[in-house]
């Protein structure tokens, strides 16, 4: 386990300190939730566009109850396992690029988990009606789980581990969605055979 660790801190170590102060400001934005507020309108706009409204409020409360989960487990595992972010670790003072810095435990990301959950979700819902969605989906979530390691705020085991969770997460989120959507539309088509 020891070797993992000091591999992790690494590989950390060296997606870390290739940043650079004149990039700073862009990996702190990409980070950020506020300016993504775009891309959501574009993602429930295809909801709209592809699914019926009384379809889309099952969908937003399971991305809601999705995003819920992925944070409380996050919280969960922060707390229960730990890990120092790097930014916290006094092994890393000096040797590392701190560009931003969170709480004091680190493991697993929240923002890696909630970008992967999205992406995963969204892709489960739309990967039929738009081919080309995963990639953007999911490169999405990786440009934001890697601004974590590029800021200090995350080691990549905890950006993956949060990545992983994202995946599972967002996986059975969909598919109860899928479920609750096709048991709805075979109530209402059965209803107006019966009229």
């Amino acid at each position: 386990m020891q070797e993992i660790i000091q591999k992790d801190q690494s590989i950390f170590l060296f997606l870390n300190n290739m940043g650079s102060e004149s990039f700073d400001q862009l990996w702190l934005m990409i980070s950020a939730t506020w300016i993504w507020i775009p891309l959501y309108v574009i993602f429930l706009y295809l909801l709209f566009k592809n699914f019926k409204l009384r379809n889309i409020v099952f969908i937003l409360i399971f991305i809601a109850l999705g995003v819920t989960v992925s944070d409380q487990l996050a919280g969960i595992f922060k707390t229960g396992i730990g890990r120092l972010r790097p930014c916290h670790d006094p092994a890393l003072t000096g040797i590392m690029r701190s560009v931003q810095c969170g709480g004091q435990y680190g493991f697993y990301s929240s923002h890696a988990a909630n970008t992967f959950f999205i992406a995963t979700f969204m892709t489960l819902l739309l990967n039929k009606k738009y081919r080309f969605f995963p990639y953007i989906l999911f490169s999405w979530a990786i440009i934001v789980s890697y601004s974590r390691i590029y800021l200090g705020v995350h080691f990549p085991l905890d950006v993956l581990m949060g990545a992983l969770m994202g995946f599972f997460t967002g996986g059975f989120f969909a598919t109860l969605a899928l479920k609750v959507i096709h048991k709805q539309n075979r109530s209402n088509s059965t209803t107006s055979v019966l009229e």
